[in-house]
């Protein structure tokens, strides 16, 4: 249900479940769990490509696995782990939109730290619809999408397209279908410009909640942004910076 390649410092994990419109089953999660797991431990992986085969992107969760109690309350279980898995990655996940995004497959694209759709793409918090509530993706949605368009969409449930996703805040880059994969290559080029230790550690900083003082919070900040000053990476990049070449962690061009 999901296929693997790793080349050049990306892995692509493309779900590849089109019969099932990429519903995130039981294999499905577990597959992509462990898919994710292993990239993200994996040294030589830089950058992780969220992709899919089929028309559709991902329509949430297998509702053929849902009847009953048991089989839902395994999936909600689940489901969150595989959202923190992304959202907390020490490395950068791209998702490419190129089809339909449904409920929980909003929520797994919401995760990631660039979404890039394409103009087939759409997207819908489907849950109301059929007497449930968009309860745990809502907590990957809402830090993305602006408070008044996810309270509108989510009440709703009303189906939306990319340029509509990308002024809410749920796409960061809403692009012809045809431009996706160069779209998606331009992101993989620009974030692999980024020391891997650096990248980690911004993306931490980026999903904490601020807490103390302004004082408090500049000296916790002042004493971050010294020690990677002092850090390998970071007197390798200053002495790539006036050196004027790449340094030592940015992919070598084909």
């Amino acid at each position: 249900m999901l296929s693997v390649e790793v080349s050049r410092g990306v892995a692509r994990l493309t779900l590849d479940s089109p019969a099932n419109r990429n519903a995130l089953s039981r294999a499905m999660r577990a597959q992509l769990r462990q898919a994710l797991t292993d990239a993200f431990a994996d040294d030589a992986v830089r950058v992780v490509v969220l992709d899919h085969t089929g028309r559709v992107f991902c329509s949430g969760m297998d509702l053929s696995e849902a009847s009953g109690g048991a089989a839902a309350d395994q999936g909600v279980n689940e489901f969150p782990e595989l959202l923190e898995l992304v959202w907390s990655a020490p490395k950068p996940v791209i998702a490419a939109v190129r089809g339909p995004a449904r409920a929980g497959g909003v929520g797994l694209l919401a995760a990631c730290d660039v979404v890039v759709a394409g103009a087939s793409a759409t997207f819908a918090f489907s849950e109301v619809r059929i007497g449930v509530v968009p309860a745990v993706i809502s907590a990957v949605v809402r830090p993305r999408m602006l408070p008044h368009a996810v309270h509108r969409l989510m009440l709703t449930g009303e189906v939306f397209d990319a340029d509509t996703a990308a002024a809410g805040g749920l796409v960061d880059l809403a692009v012809p279908d045809d431009e996706v994969d160069a779209t998606v290559a331009a992101q993989v080029t620009a974030l692999g410009a980024g020391a891997p230790a650096a990248l980690a550690e911004t993306k931490r900083l980026l999903r904490s909640t601020p807490t103390g003082t302004l004082s408090e919070q500049f000296a916790n900040l002042s004493s971050l942004s010294a020690r990677f000053f002092a850090s390998a990476e970071g007197q390798e990049g200053i002495a790539a910076f006036r050196e004027n070449r790449p340094a030592r962690w940015v992919p070598a061009a084909e």
